[in-house]
């Protein structure tokens, strides 16, 4: 990038910080922050920061589950637009890359930029970027070309999505980046959904692999991706961050092993109806007494003998 670039890019900046647009405009106010909160300079910047060799190690033991999870992802992803020369790169919660694709004819290019596994890409340290701006706002973002900070990072297009744990916690970013200027906005938009969809799947694959003997339930309507965990008494166990923010559950409803009936209005098929309806709500009285029988017996209106010899009659055992 010549010296005319840079100045220009950097005229464009102190010109927006100046006009007070941080308030309507997502990008300004990410710039805002390198600028004021982060004391960086568009200009003036060293190439990004390389972990050790035992720092990455660490930092990719924190997530080795994920990676191992993402890896069929990892691999579509690349397989769909590696040949147009992106790079592919997961990174962990702090903005560093733990695991990546890029293909030979473009991973040089990547590396100069420091856009490679092991450097620190968070917005503290890089500025405004796809992944260090996606995981300070918890969101997918596109960060085109000029829309980076730094000057030296300008002839990168970077979408990137976040990567949420089974507990709804943020842990991880999907990005992709691409080199070329000759790639178009219809390629960015499809790069951008790609993108999405595979964090999507990435976390899913993360909910259904910890919930492993649960059933699963697809929660309807937006946002998309809402899993549910059922167990065997029909009780909710866990729900991805979707799931949480449609239905409105934090940590302490789901502490609290609510009734799946409670959230989805029915009761699990299959078996006599009757002794369905009635075992969930035994289930539900009970859970909603914390597992205290004699409570649960009281808000049914009937004796704790009487609520076992309901409970062994519909469920097969007489313990709660």
């Amino acid at each position: 990038m010549n010296s005319v670039m840079v100045s220009r890019h950097a005229g464009k900046v102190e010109a927006a910080l100046r006009s007070g647009a941080a308030a309507t405009s997502a990008l300004v106010a990410s710039w805002q922050r390198c600028s004021r909160l982060h004391n960086l300079d568009p200009v003036r910047a060293p190439q990004p920061e390389r972990l050790s060799e035992s720092e990455l190690r660490a930092a990719r033991q924190r997530i080795e589950p994920l990676i191992h999870i993402a890896q069929a992802s990892l691999d579509r992803l690349y397989t769909a637009v590696g040949g147009a020369g992106c790079c592919i790169l997961l990174a962990d919660r702090n903005g560093v890359p733990v695991d990546g694709r890029c293909s030979t004819a473009y991973d040089g290019t990547f590396r100069a930029s420091g856009l490679a596994v092991g450097f620190d890409w968070s917005e503290r340290s890089e500025g405004t970027n796809g992944i260090g701006t996606c995981l300070v706002e918890q969101r997918p973002v596109t960060i085109h070309r000029d829309q980076h900070f730094r000057a030296r990072n300008t002839e990168l297009s970077c979408t990137t999505a976040p990567i949420h744990d089974p507990e709804g916690r943020l842990l991880a970013a999907l990005d992709l980046s691409s080199c070329r200027a000759d790639l178009d906005d219809g390629f960015a938009q499809l790069s951008a959904l790609a993108v999405a969809d595979a964090a999507l799947q990435i976390e899913q694959d993360y909910f259904r692999q910890t919930f492993a003997g649960a059933r699963i339930v697809l929660v309807a309507g937006r946002p998309a991706g809402g899993l549910v965990a059922v167990d065997e008494d029909d009780l909710v166990i866990g729900a991805t961050r979707a799931a949480r923010r449609a239905l409105q559950l934090d940590d302490t409803d789901l502490g609290a092993r609510l009734p799946a009936a409670d959230l989805f209005g029915e009761c699990r098929g299959g078996g006599d109806g009757l002794a369905e309806a009635e075992r969930a709500a035994l289930q539900r009285a009970l859970a909603r007494a914390n597992g205290n029988a004699s409570a649960a017996a009281s808000a049914l209106g009937i004796s704790r003998a009487t609520f076992y010899r309901k409970l062994k009659r519909v469920d097969g055992h007489g313990s709660a």
